[in-house]
């Protein structure tokens, strides 16, 4: 797949609003394309694994983070932000996919602007931190938010449910508290059985899927030593399926890298 460029990214996402939700993998997918839509260049491991900090690259820190509790705890909050004249991109970190957080992230874009793209995921998480019937809940909770969403989003808005990625065999994620440590060589079978259920659920709701695990199956160097996360490359080429994504649903070819973004073809 031939790369974005920072010129295109920009023509693409010109006076869109881009919502992210999700974990500290979908915090990478929100900083890299904030990254891109400025300048050509890879994030930093530093900036990769840093959580919740004032600012980055221009963004600010919306609430939660360094202005609450750091912690590693089901109730941790970062909503991050980046604007431009043309630009408007947001984070919301979530560690479930529906709750009253979740509803007041809905409150938030009925009350408007409400968003022109969604990319979401949330599923380890979900399914390691809240008890034995973590699974179940989480497939209750995902057809409570993909209603939930349709009835609040306008139908123009091109929602993008993004699958987790592979996980390694020994996992030392933060989100791994000790009264979970248990599930380490467990989780990746049962985000495959997940991955597996939210993309049908996904598509019967009229979503788009974009399956990560897929395609970073053959990618696996490219993660880090945690087993959970992965590196500058990789959040790179996540952008550019992301942003080719949305090309080809709105009907817009990409210029190539030569090419000046606006030419006419």
């Amino acid at each position: 797949m031939k790369q974005v460029r920072q010129l295109q990214a920009c023509h693409l996402l010109h006076n869109k609003f881009v919502v992210v939700l999700g974990d500290s993998i979908q915090r990478s997918v929100y900083k890299d394309l904030v990254m891109l839509l400025q300048k050509d260049s890879f994030l930093s491991v530093a900036q990769l694994k840093c959580k919740g900090e004032l600012s980055f690259e221009q963004d600010c820190l919306v609430e939660g983070g360094v202005q609450s509790q750091m912690t590693n705890g089901t109730n941790y909050r970062e909503v991050r932000q980046f604007r431009t004249d043309h630009h408007l991109v947001r984070f919301y970190f979530l560690t479930r996919i529906y709750s009253r957080y979740m509803e007041s992230i809905l409150a938030d874009f009925r009350a408007g602007p409400q968003p022109d793209v969604l990319v979401v995921n949330s599923c380890v998480w979900d399914v390691s931190r809240y008890g034995p019937n973590s699974m179940s809940e989480y497939l209750e909770n995902l057809q409570t938010f993909f209603r939930k969403l349709k009835e609040t989003l306008l139908p123009e808005c091109l929602v993008l449910w993004s699958l987790a990625m592979p996980l390694g065999r020994r996992l030392t994620g933060g989100f791994l508290v000790p009264e979970v440590q248990h599930l380490s060589q467990t989780l990746r079978h049962d985000v495959i059985e997940a991955n597996f259920y939210s993309a049908a659920l996904a598509d019967r709701h009229g979503l788009d899927v974009l399956d990560l695990h897929f395609h970073f199956r053959r990618r696996l160097q490219h993660r880090t030593g945690d087993g959970v996360h992965w590196g500058p490359a990789a959040h790179r080429h996540i952008s550019c399926l992301l942003l080719r994504h949305a090309a080809g649903a709105w009907g817009v070819r990409l210029p190539d890298g030569g090419e000046r973004a606006g030419a006419r073809p």
